[in-house]
């Protein structure tokens, strides 16, 4: 007979970097939904704003340079104070077995520190995997600019990358949805995106992962894409599963996938037969051969509902390498064409923005 464990096997560091405004909302979100067995950073350029952070370590960054005052929406001054920082960046991420480095891509401190972050982490030896979201089309265009440059840089810099499109949430919201919650949604998603992986080493479950699984999966992995899926009644397994491999924050299918993480969490009346249903699912939508790495846990607070987190990683290089390519190629050609325009609305004052040397077009 199985029995829940009580105590995690071998103690894994799990430390979650905000990384500017977008960034630090995600991290309160998930210390105000009681996210455990990780120690939460905030880092920002704005004094002021971090002052009401609710992580345990708070950073300002490029002090000399913003004097607390922020980017100003400028990925350049990010970088910089980044750059400026890199020692008290080290010492606050020193001894992490994992890091999770979460921003809101668009603006000055995220777009432009989170790759700084991502860097330093790796350097040290840490499973390195950054969760960040697309700014939405009302954003604007210099917002959607600076978030394609910002990805891409930081995609160099990581071992895994999920990139959520705030757009895809439009799909699943109500119109009436306020602009607020919208934005807090942007949040939550931030937050089950971090969790759906921590909680397969962190929360004693029925079938328990270590840190060695998690990083046979996502090590080295480069883009990874997550789904999320919830279920309730009869057939809530089911539901759940297909709900998850669905789910429209996938910007492509798992088919081929040949790396999945697979966190199956329920209330205490979760079946044997349930959890085998759900994952029998996934493995059929993702490549014959993959390496799926699944676990278990109970929940109190679903009750008779089922969550299931999947991210899927490593997918087959005949297949993969041209579809990411020429997604590559699509979001650069798309990163030219918004640079072109707002260079012409701005008319004369071109000569007042210039693009940053990590923003402009790369050769693949």
């Amino acid at each position: 007979m199985l029995e829940l464990q009580s105590e995690m096997q071998e103690i894994t560091k799990i430390k979650v970097v905000g990384v500017g405004g977008g960034g630090s909302n995600a991290v309160d979100r998930m210390i105000a939904a009681g996210l455990k067995g990780v120690e939460f950073i905030a880092i920002n350029t704005d004094g002021v704003v971090l002052e009401h952070s609710l992580a345990g370590q708070r950073l300002q960054i490029g002090d000399k340079l913003t004097k607390g005052q922020g980017a100003g929406g400028n990925p350049e001054i990010g970088l910089q104070a980044a750059e400026e920082s890199r020692e008290e960046i080290a010492n606050a991420i020193k001894g992490a077995d994992m890091v999770f480095v979460t921003a809101g891509m668009g603006g000055g401190t995220g777009t432009g520190a989170a790759a700084i972050v991502a860097e330093i982490a790796k350097s040290q030896g840490a499973l390195t995997i950054s969760v960040v979201t697309k700014p939405f089309n009302f954003e604007g265009k210099r917002r959607s600019t600076q978030a394609l440059g910002g990805i891409e840089r930081l995609r160099e810099k990581v071992d895994a990358l999920i990139t959520i499109p705030n757009d895809r949430l439009m799909q699943v919201i109500d119109k009436k949805t306020s602009l607020l919650d919208a934005f807090k949604m942007v949040d939550e998603v931030l937050r089950q995106g971090v969790q759906g992986i921590s909680d397969l080493i962190i929360v004693p479950g029925i079938v328990n992962l270590d840190f060695a699984d998690v990083k046979s999966i996502m090590q080295d992995s480069g883009t990874a894409i997550m789904g999320i899926g919830y279920g309730q009644g009869e057939n809530r397994a089911q539901e759940a599963a297909k709900m998850a491999i669905s789910s429209p924050l996938l910007e492509t299918s798992i088919d081929g996938a040949r790396g999945v993480l697979l966190n199956i969490a329920g209330g205490p009346d979760l079946t044997l037969y349930e959890t085998t249903e759900a994952a029998d699912i996934i493995t059929q939508a993702v490549d014959p051969d993959a390496q799926i790495i699944w676990g278990t846990s109970i929940d109190e607070k679903l009750k008779d509902q089922i969550r299931l987190a999947v991210v899927a990683t490593g997918f087959d290089q005949e297949k993969r390498v041209p579809h990411f390519d020429s997604q590559r190629k699509r979001d650069l050609n798309e990163l030219e064409k918004l640079n072109a325009a707002l260079h012409r609305a701005q008319g004369k004052q071109d000569a007042e923005f210039s693009v940053p040397p990590f923003l402009q077009k790369k050769e693949f």
